[in-house]
């Protein structure tokens, strides 16, 4: 027959207590229970018998005298462990050092991530940057390879090719947008991405 491992009781007395008398006046019994006196410093304790610290912990309420406002703060809080944290992607590429960060098979290219320097490390012009992310490409590119990839998408989120999806119309409308943005700055100058 095995037997079952024992556990403490819930109620069983705190084996930290200082073996002094409840803090509640006029009562003699072993302080053998602790509570917290605040919610500002919880590990600064009042010690209670059994039946005292069941009176505190049901009238205890942590968010007593707090406005809505401070009661929602005190909840984002909790959600990560009272650490500051920030929304994900927030700062986007720019949060990256670009020097530490290398890319020589491009496999952070498809990512959106190191847009902003194609694989010789050339500085892609800033009004290209979104279209480039957008079809997918690095800087520098062909009006070929602009082309190229402008057809790919356009079959695959064309809406007939997704059942009359809104979403896809949608993506579409954005490729397009991409497409002529990069078809109009590589014809008007082509010598720019030679040069980068």
């Amino acid at each position: 027959m095995t037997r079952r491992p024992v556990r403490a009781r819930a109620y069983a007395p705190d084996p930290a207590a200082p073996g002094r008398c409840c803090d509640l006046p006029d009562c003699g019994a072993p302080g053998e229970y602790r509570a917290p006196k605040n919610r500002r410093n919880l590990r600064d304790y009042w010690w209670f018998c059994l039946e005292h610290v069941r009176t505190y912990n049901s009238s205890w309420d942590y968010y007593k005298g707090m406005s809505p406002s401070e009661m929602e703060q005190e909840l984002r809080s909790d959600t990560a462990w009272q650490r500051p944290s920030w929304p994900l992607g927030r700062l986007g590429p720019a949060a990256w050092d670009e020097g530490a960060l290398r890319d020589p098979l491009h496999i952070l290219a498809s990512t959106g991530i190191n847009k902003s320097r194609g694989p010789a490390g050339e500085k892609t012009p800033t009004d290209l940057r979104e279209p480039l992310t957008t079809l997918g490409l690095t800087w520098p590119t062909t009006l070929d390879a602009v082309k190229t990839r402008y057809k790919e998408l356009a079959k695959r989120h064309h809406p007939d090719a997704n059942g009359g999806s809104r979403d896809a119309e949608e993506r579409l409308k954005t490729i397009n947008l991409a497409y002529a943005a990069l078809r109009s700055r590589l014809v008007a100058e082509p010598r720019l991405a030679a040069a980068g």
